[in-house]
């Protein structure tokens, strides 16, 4: 297709960018922590740290990676916390070790994390104290899984007194952190100590070497590795920050995180605005609405990134009336649709537009995004950023014309290299040309604004996270009462869908509070049902005895059939 787009962007803008300004991720660091050594990198909780500290923090980490526990280029580190200051220093401790991220989402159940660590081969794992208990399990289930384990708590990097403090009053206070019995685990403060007397060797890293393994699905529910080079993730941090280069001035910039780094969203734009010495709130619980609006007070932030149901949020809380918005500048919203509504009340209450974007974890993420100078919502998920080819394909990989619907497909730089250990699947994700199947069905319009309409996997999006149905079933299917069940998403105003199970019971005395109760032991709290419909009748299916989840969603439950809301996951 050719690029119809590039008529329609905004001046200034380049059609292509220099994606080989710097040789890795590493030296983007090293970078801003020269030119922005005095300014406030990344802020948590009421404290900060510096771009010097954090240099000196990352070097310190990287140095005990290499040293005391003897890895070596390539081998895989995990990381499962939320947003803490120790999230950036075990980050860019690793990559400058030469060694590959394996981010973990910390509230993972054993199982969950236990495919992770093995399909990845991790080498070592960074974990808060709040999750060690689910590590626990996974190490005592599986004594030849070998890893050194390195533990932090939550107010390890703020200064002394308020680390003692903070320390104490989550463990002893609010007990947030479980018991647990790791013997080889090291605390993190241990781990620096040890850097801190020990040589760093400086690795060699080139656009080629990996620098993430970023866990995704498929239809087959099963987590796969998303291989993400360091030029991978260059090329997208060089393609946002031109794609929002006029609204950005180095070293000013103070950029509200509220979504956690190990999703690749937040991950990318954390480098984008690191790259230009911006201050990064690392908002650790947004769930916590107190607490992050007055994070919202305290710092003047002039860039916000969020999911639909997040903004929405914000709007309905009565204090967010108080917040002070006049120095922002850009507000970004990926991994779900936004509402129209949202969008609206939004640019009614700060001024500024939602910028909606379109990505995968495939594609480091970003792809598709709309102007920054847009003055409505478009409804569109945008145009193609510099530097990537989009299109639409029909089924047998034949483009179709504007306006046609197809599968949008994309290509550049940023598409990952391929589906760690998984070479079957990655040759299903790419055409023979290299495109890159996304399995969003959407067309393109004559202006090169490319809308979805539907998708074509089945994945079900719980506030902007992916949910595979064949994963929830198969939890489901385990429980002795149930005789078929099939996974759904159903539309929900706060998270844009929730998770619905369709179930025939083979025990009549089945409840929905056992049913999900025993969900809630096999999933993750975003990926735990919360409708349940009992039939009684089969469920209907393809000749090949496939369960038709279309039909599950497009056909009313027939009459008898008994319909419950499941209480909130936790």
């Amino acid at each position: 297709m050719e690029p119809i787009w590039l008529s329609h962007y905004p001046p200034g803008i380049p059609a292509e960018v220099n994606v080989h300004e710097f040789a890795s991720l590493k030296d983007m660091l090293l970078r801003s922590c020269q030119c922005f050594g005095s300014l406030p990198a990344y802020s948590n909780m009421g404290a900060s740290m510096t771009y010097a500290e954090l240099d000196r923090s990352s070097r310190n980490f990287a140095a005990y990676l290499q040293k005391s526990l003897g890895l070596h280029k390539g081998d895989r580190v995990a990381i499962m916390m939320p947003n803490l200051l120790q999230y950036p220093v075990a980050l860019f401790g690793v990559l400058r070790a030469g060694l590959v991220v394996v981010n973990v989402n910390p509230q993972y159940t054993p199982p969950e994390l236990e495919h992770q660590l093995k399909d990845s081969g991790a080498a070592a794992i960074v974990v808060l104290e709040n999750f060690a208990h689910t590590l626990q399990k996974v190490l005592d289930k599986s004594p030849t899984l070998k890893l050194a384990v390195i533990t932090t708590e939550v107010g390890d990097m703020f200064p002394v007194v308020k680390k003692l403090l903070t320390n104490f009053v989550v463990k002893n206070v609010k007990h947030m952190v479980p018991a647990w019995e790791i013997s080889r685990a090291t605390k993190f403060d241990a781990a620096l100590g040890a850097g801190r007397r020990q040589l760093v060797e400086d690795v060699p890293l080139s656009h080629d070497d990996i620098a993430f393994l970023q866990y995704t699905g498929g239809t087959t529910g099963v987590a796969k590795g998303a291989v993400l080079t360091h030029g991978n993730l260059v090329a997208n941090v060089q393609q946002m920050g031109a794609w929002m280069a006029r609204d950005l001035v180095d070293g000013t910039e103070v950029f509200v995180c509220s979504l956690p780094l190990y999703h690749v969203y937040a991950l990318t734009s954390s480098l984008v605005f690191m790259r230009v010495g911006a201050n990064t709130v690392l908002v650790t619980n947004p769930r916590d609405m107190h607490a992050f609006i007055h994070d919202l007070k305290k710092y003047p932030f002039t860039v916000i990134i969020a999911v639909n149901t997040l903004y929405r949020a914000l709007l309905d809380a009565p204090e967010f009336a108080d917040v002070d918005t006049h120095a922002l500048k850009v507000t970004s919203a990926g991994g779900m649709a936004v509402q129209r509504v949202v969008a609206e009340r939004w640019k009614l209450r700060t001024g500024v537009n939602i910028i909606e974007g379109y990505g995968l974890t495939e594609t480091s993420p970003v792809v598709i995004a709309n102007p920054l100078d847009i003055e409505e919502w478009t409804g569109t998920i945008g145009m193609p950023i510099p530097s990537t080819q989009a299109t639409i394909f029909d089924g047998s990989d034949n483009e179709v014309a504007v306006g046609e619907v197809g599968e949008i497909c994309v290509r550049g730089p940023q598409v990952m290299r391929e589906y760690w250990n998984h070479p079957d699947e990655t040759e299903k994700v790419f055409t023979r040309d290299g495109w890159l199947r996304t399995g969003d069905m959407g067309f393109v319009d004559e202006r090169g604004y490319f809308r979805i309409t539907d998708r074509k996997k089945d994945i079900i999006v719980v506030s902007g996270f992916k949910v595979f149905p064949n994963q929830v079933e198969d939890v489901v299917a385990l429980h002795p009462g149930v005789a078929e069940v099939g996974a759904i998403g159903s539309r929900d105003d706060e998270s844009g869908e929730v998770v619905k199970i369709v179930v025939v019971k083979m025990d009549p005395a089945l409840s929905e509070q056992a049913l999900l109760e025993h969900c809630r032991q096999h999933l993750t709290g975003y990926k735990v049902p919360r409708i349940v419909e009992f039939r009684s009748e089969p469920l209907p299916k393809s000749n090949l005895g496939k369960i038709l989840r279309r039909q599950l969603r497009e056909t009313p439950a027939p009459v008898g059939t008994v319909p419950t809301v499941g209480t909130p996951a936790p």
